[in-house]
C-alpha cells in the first residue's frame, strides 16, 4: 500500500515536471521572436497611418504642386489616401496566395526568416518616401508591407501549431493575436506627437519597422524548424528528434516522434494537398466551410468600424481634440489586456466558449452602442456610455475571435493540407479586409448610427454556426478532431483516408515499411553529402 502510495506520488509528481517542462525556453523565444517579427508588424502597420494622415495628405498635396504647379483637387486626394491605407489588404492577399509554394520549399522557419527581405524593403521605400519627394514610393511600400503581412500571418500559426505541444498549443497560438495587439498599440503610442506624431518625423514610423526585423533576423536561426516539418515532408528523423528536444526541454521525445509517425501511417503519404484538392477532400469539407466561416467573421465582425468611430465618439463625449489620441490609448491598451486574458485561459475553458461568447458579447454592446449613439446629444451622459461599448467591443473581440481562428485553423488538418487550408483562411482574411474598407464608408453615410446593427448581425451568424458546428479542440489531436468532424462530413476515418489519398491503397505495414525506409534514405543522404 506504501509503496502504491508512492508510486501514485511519484507518477503526479512526474506529470506536474511534464507540464512545466512543455514550457522551456526555446519555445518562448521561438514563439516571442516569430511573433514580434511577423504578427507584430502587421498590428503595427494597421494603426500607424492614422497618427500622421494629416502630415502625409500634405506631403502628397506639396508634392503633387510641386510636379504640375497646381494643388491637387480634395477628390484626387481622397482617391490617393484610400488607396495608401486599403492597397496594404491587397498586398497580404498576395502574400496569402504564394505563402504556399514558400513554406513547401523552404520550410516554417525559413518563411518567416526570409520574409523579413519584404518588411525591410518596405520600410526604407516608405520612411525615404519624404526625403526622395514620391507618395509613389510609400504607397509601394505599402503594397510590399502587405505582402509581408500575409506570408507571416499563414507562415507564423503554422509554424506554432506545429511546435507546441497539444497541451498548450491553444495558448501559444495565441501568441499571434497578442502581438497583433501589442503592434497596434505601439503604432498609437510611437504616433504621439511628443514622439514621431509631427510634420518632420513621420517617415521614422515607418522607418521602425526595420527593428524587429532585425531581430528576428539575428534570434531565429538559433532555433530549430518546425519538427512535424522535417519529419514528415523532409523524412529526416534525427533532426525531427533534435527539435523536438529543443523545443519540450528534454531527452526522450520518443512518443512525439511517434504521435507524428502515427498521423503519417492514417495519411498514406506526406504529398502535399492543393487547395482544389482540399476543396474536393469530402472528409475536410466543414473543417473548410468553418474556417471560411471564422476568417471571414473576424474581418466583417466591425471591429474596423470601431477604430473609423473612435475619435468621432470621444470627441462627442467631449474630450478635448488634443486629448483624443492619448485616450484612444486606452482602446490598444485594453485590447493588449484581452488577448493576453485569452491566452492565459484559453487552455482552462477551450476554444467553443471563446470564440462563441466573444461574437454573443460583441452582439449586446454593439446593440447598446447603436442606442447609445442614436440618442446620445438627448442625454448628457449617453457619449460616456458609448466609450465604454468601443472599449467592451475591443475586449471581447480579443478574447475570442481576435486570435482562435488562426489556432483552429492549424488544428483542423493534417501535415499535407495545412499550407492549402491556410492559404484559403489568408485570403479569405484579406477578401474580407479589403470589402470592409470598400464598402464600409457607404455602409456608415447610408445608415449612420444603424450601421453596427450590420455587424452586429454578422457576429450573431457567426455564433449561430459556430454553436451547431464547432467541436471543443482543446488537448485533442488531428486524428480526434477529425472524428469530431466524421459524423457531420458523413464519413468514418476508414473512409477518411480514403478520400485523403484515393486511389490504390497499400497494406499498412508496407506503407509504414515505405515511410520507414524514406526516413532512412533521407538521413543516409545527409551522411553520405
Amino acid at each position: 500500500m506504501e509503496n502504491k502510495q508512492q508510486s501514485n506520488g511519484e507518477m503526479k509528481e512526474s506529470k506536474v515536471v511534464k507540464k512545466k517542462v512543455n514550457w522551456s525556453g526555446s519555445l518562448i523565444v521561438a514563439s516571442l521572436t516569430g511573433a514580434f517579427g511577423s504578427s507584430f508588424l502587421y498590428g503595427y502597420n494597421l494603426s500607424v497611418v492614422n497618427a500622421p494622415a494629416v502630415f502625409i495628405k500634405k506631403f502628397y498635396n506639396e508634392t503633387w504642386e510641386r510636379r504640375y504647379g497646381f494643388s491637387v483637387d480634395e477628390s484626387t486626394l481622397t482617391l490617393l489616401w484610400s488607396i495608401t491605407v486599403s492597397i496594404f489588404a491587397i498586398g497580404g492577399l498576395v502574400g496569402a496566395i504564394i505563402v504556399t509554394p514558400i513554406v513547401k520549399f523552404f520550410g516554417r522557419k525559413c518563411t518567416l526568416l526570409l520574409n523579413n527581405v519584404f518588411a525591410v524593403t518596405a520600410a526604407l521605400l516608405m520612411s525615404l518616401s519624404l526625403l526622395a519627394g514620391s507618395f509613389e514610393m510609400l504607397i509601394l511600400g505599402r503594397v510590399i508591407m502587405g505582402v509581408d503581412a500575409g506570408i507571416s500571418l499563414s507562415a507564423l500559426p503554422m509554424y506554432l501549431s506545429e511546435i507546441s505541444p497539444k497541451e498548450i498549443r491553444g495558448s501559444l497560438g495565441q501568441v499571434t493575436a497578442i502581438f497583433i495587439c501589442i503592434g497596434v498599440f505601439t503604432g498609437q503610442v510611437l504616433g504621439l506627437p511628443e514622439i514621431f506624431g509631427q510634420e518632420s518625423r513621420w517617415p521614422y514610423l515607418f522607418g521602425a519597422i526595420i527593428v524587429p526585423s532585425l531581430i528576428q533576423v539575428v534570434i531565429l536561426p538559433f532555433l530549430p524548424e518546425s519538427p512535424r516539418y522535417l519529419l514528415l515532408e523532409k523524412h529526416n528523423k534525427s533532426k525531427a528528434e533534435k527539435a523536438f528536444q529543443t523545443f519540450l526541454g528534454k531527452d526522450d521525445v520518443s512518443h512525439e516522434v511517434e504521435e507524428v509517425l502515427a498521423e503519417s501511417r492514417v495519411q498514406r503519404n506526406t504529398k502535399l494537398v492543393s487547395i482544389l484538392q482540399l476543396l474536393r477532400t469530402r472528409a475536410v469539407r466543414w473543417q473548410v466551410i468553418t474556417v471560411v466561416v471564422t476568417m471571414g467573421c473576424y474581418q466583417l465582425c466591425g471591429l474596423n468600424a470601431i477604430w473609423y468611430y473612435t475619435n468621432n465618439i470621444f470627441s462627442e463625449a467631449g474630450i478635448n481634440q488634443e486629448t483624443i489620441p492619448y485616450v484612444t490609448l486606452s482602446t490598444g491598451a485594453v485590447e493588449t489586456l484581452a488577448a493576453v486574458f485569452s491566452g492565459l485561459v484559453i487552455e482552462r475553458l477551450g476554444r467553443r466558449p471563446l470564440l462563441i461568447g466573444g461574437f454573443g458579447l460583441m452582439i449586446v454592446f454593439f446593440a447598446v452602442l447603436t442606442v447609445s449613439l442614436t440618442l446620445q446629444k438627448t442625454v448628457q451622459w449617453l457619449p460616456y456610455l458609448s466609450i465604454f461599448c468601443i472599449l467592451a467591443i475591443i475586449a471581447s473581440f480579443c478574447i475570442g475571435p481576435g486570435g482562435i481562428p488562426f489556432v483552429l485553423t492549424g488544428e483542423f488538418f493534417q501535415q499535407s493540407q495545412r499550407p492549402a487550408a491556410f492559404m484559403i483562411a489568408g485570403t479569405v482574411n484579406w477578401l474580407s479586409n479589403f470589402a470592409v474598407g470598400l464598402l464600409f464608408p457607404f455602409i456608415q453615410g447610408g445608415l449612420q448610427t444603424y450601421c453596427f446593427l450590420v455587424f452586429a448581425a454578422i457576429c450573431f451568424a457567426g455564433a449561430t454556426y459556430l454553436f451547431f458546428v464547432l467541436p471543443e479542440t482543446k488537448n485533442k489531436t488531428f486524428n480526434e478532431i477529425s472524428q469530431a468532424f466524421a459524423k457531420r462530413n458523413k464519413v468514418s476515418l476508414e473512409m477518411q483516408e480514403i478520400n485523403h489519398y484515393p486511389g490504390e491503397r497499400k497494406s499498412s505495414a508496407e506503407q509504414e515499411s515505405n515511410f520507414t525506409s524514406s526516413v532512412d534514405n533521407g538521413e543516409t543522404k545527409k551522411g553520405i553529402v
